[in-house]
Parts: structure tokens; sequence; C-alpha cells
């Protein structure tokens, strides 16, 4: 997990992302216990209420669960929930406007594939 957090969002809003990419990125697993609010309090060196806001909302998602008095873990099907959710965003955040803007420029989808295919063969070489 990386220490430094970004000034221009939320804390609880960052410790909640880590947290979500740990699960997608695999380096937490379903079932797997997560780092506790403790943990996570001494390693940032933040508020506890921060860290517990940005925590029981992925309870409050179903991504975590908790285990009274053992900690949190991560629960079953999180990853594939993430993912949609990740998904879901990106079309609204990226794919939404750039296809109006191509329809404006009148772009082609034919045309927008081969920029993605463009720009992905010049990052891989």
């Amino acid at each position: 997990m990386s220490k430094l957090l970004d000034h221009d969002k939320p804390i609880y809003m960052q410790i909640r992302e880590k947290i979500e990419d740990q699960i997608v990125n695999d380096q937490l697993k379903e079932g797997e216990q997560a780092p506790s609010t403790n943990q996570l309090v001494t390693f940032y060196k933040i508020n506890h209420a921060t860290v517990s806001k940005g925590v029981n909302q992925l309870v409050e998602e179903g991504i975590l669960f908790k285990k009274r008095g053992i900690g949190m873990f991560v629960a079953e099907g999180a990853k594939k929930k993430l993912i949609q959710k990740r998904k879901d965003a990106f079309v609204d955040d990226y794919i939404v406007g750039l296809v109006h803007e191509a329809e404006k420029l009148g772009i082609s989808e034919r045309e927008i594939v081969e920029f993605i295919q463009k720009i992905k063969g010049s990052e891989q070489a």
C-alpha cells in the first residue's frame, strides 16, 4: 500500500479506493482478512473516524464484512462487484463524453476503434 495520500480528495475515499484496488488487483482475495482500522490508522497516521468512514462504506456495499472480535474480511463476489462498478463508472466518466464529442466531429465508430488501437500500439512499443 502506498503511503501517499492526495490532498485534493477526501481521505476516507482514498482509503476506500486503496482497499478496492487491493481487491481488484488480487492483493486481497475473497475470504481473506482486510487490514484492520487500527492498522490503517497507524500506517497512514490519520484519524480513526476517517478510516472507519471509508471502511464502513465498503461494509455497507457488501465488499467487506465484519466478524465480531476477529476483523474485516473480503466478501464473496467483492471483486466482481467492484469491477462492474468501475466499468459502469468508466462508461459514465469517459465513454459517454467521447461518443458525444465524436458525433459532433463526425467521427465514426470505426475511426474511434482505430484511434484506440493506434494508441494501444504505441504504448506497447
